[in-house]
């Protein structure tokens, strides 16, 4: 681990807004928590969605996909902290 300077442009709950100096766009930072709620909505979603477009069907096997490999790395990098997981 180390300690960076970020830009902050937003820090509500659930809302923040924030810049790493090296990259050129600000990003959302999203809490395990939530991002462990959202992945577990889509795939409850995708189960169940027998009815989607073949279009519609690949989109949403990408969000369940990208989503997934945000939490694998979250759960990684919590492990290799000795953080234990907030869900």
């Amino acid at each position: 681990m180390r300690r960076e300077e970020v830009e902050v442009f937003s820090d509500e709950s659930k809302a923040v807004v924030i810049r790493h100096l090296s990259r050129h766009f600000p990003g959302c930072l999203i809490q395990g928590d939530s991002l462990s709620i959202m992945l577990q909505s889509l795939l409850v979603v995708q189960s169940e969605a027998d009815v989607l477009s073949e279009e519609a069907a690949g989109e949403l096997r990408d969000v369940v996909e990208s989503l997934s490999e945000l939490m694998s790395n979250y759960r990684a990098v919590l492990l290799s902290h000795g953080i234990p997981s907030p869900f």
